[in-house]
């Protein structure tokens, strides 16, 4: 079966969907429609802005999730999804992806959530660490025996798991960690402690953007993040992404359960190849690659 894969933030870089808008007609169409729902240009910034513009979150998560939706768009005919996931905020290009979303629709929750994301960011000082090298149970137990909010957020691939929460808490625990036997516990260059407890204020505000949000029945199943299951009805859909911002992007256990619902070829669709790469570190007997703009 072929399984299409959608990256989150991080996968960002200068001239991201150049190529695509130069093109093809259709994408220039999708784009153009995306500058007048953001209400300014992303396509300048994506086109031509510099690292530190594209990293702000109100460009990168936009920036991301079109560069996305469209390639898949531009795709045509040869989109033809028989299971979707998303990484974190590539969750919802997976679910405009299987028509669960409309593209309007998709892009105005992806605003909102970088929005929301970053004001929550601004309440309390909060931060996130890459643990390489343990066990996720043992990283587990460490973070709840440490004091403050410390949570395991992304289990990107065996032997790599993100932590989050607030700042103390995970210095310690990464002080903890390498003591029990990690190769690195590092913090990572990020904003503030996504998918912890720390993002309740945002998953408050996305979750009544969410009810307002008209959801269609999946065409093919989408792994979610919550479940790392398969889910084929759009209510429930709609409950898990409400609380996405808090719980635990299970990446790792979605692809497991991919591979053993019979997913065959997975393609990553969007900026980047970190998918790409987590999957070989998944399940190497796997093949992965990236989409190719084969209809122009």
């Amino acid at each position: 079966m072929k399984a299409y894969i959608f990256p989150g933030q991080g996968a960002q870089f200068t001239g991201m969907g150049l190529d695509l808008y130069e093109k093809s007609a259709l994408a220039q169409e999708y784009f153009e429609k995306a500058n007048d729902i953001l209400g300014f240009s992303i396509t300048d910034i994506m086109f031509e802005g510099t690292a530190e513009q594209l990293k702000e979150t109100k460009v990168t998560q936009p920036a991301i999730f079109l560069h996305s939706v469209i390639l898949a768009k531009v795709l045509g005919d040869d989109f033809k999804p028989e299971m979707v996931a998303g990484h974190s905020l590539g969750e919802l290009s997976a679910l405009v992806a299987n028509g669960v979303l409309s593209f309007e629709d998709g892009l105005r929750l992806v605003s909102k959530r970088a929005l929301a994301m970053q004001k929550a960011c601004e309440i309390a000082p909060s931060t996130m660490a890459a643990v390489l090298g343990l066990e996720d149970h043992i990283v587990e137990e460490t973070c709840a025996e440490i004091d403050g909010v410390v949570v395991a957020a992304n289990y990107n691939c065996p032997g790599q798991l993100v932590i989050s929460g607030a700042i103390s808490a995970v210095e310690e625990a990464c002080r903890v960690l390498t003591e029990k036997g990690a190769k690195r516990a590092i913090l990572l260059p990020v904003g503030g402690a996504f998918h912890s407890p720390m993002m309740e204020p945002a998953r408050a505000e996305l979750a009544a953007a969410i009810e307002a949000t008209e959801f269609s029945e999946p065409t093919c199943p989408v792994y979610q993040n919550v479940t790392a299951s398969a889910v084929t009805s759009s209510d429930e859909i709609k409950k898990n992404l409400m609380i996405q911002l808090t719980a635990p992007v299970r990446w790792t256990q979605s692809i497991q359960a991919m591979i053993a619902d019979g997913g065959t070829e997975f393609i990553e669709v969007g900026p980047g190849k970190v998918l790409q790469g987590l999957m070989r570190k998944i399940d190497r007997s796997v093949a992965a690659s990236g989409a190719e703009m084969v209809s122009f």
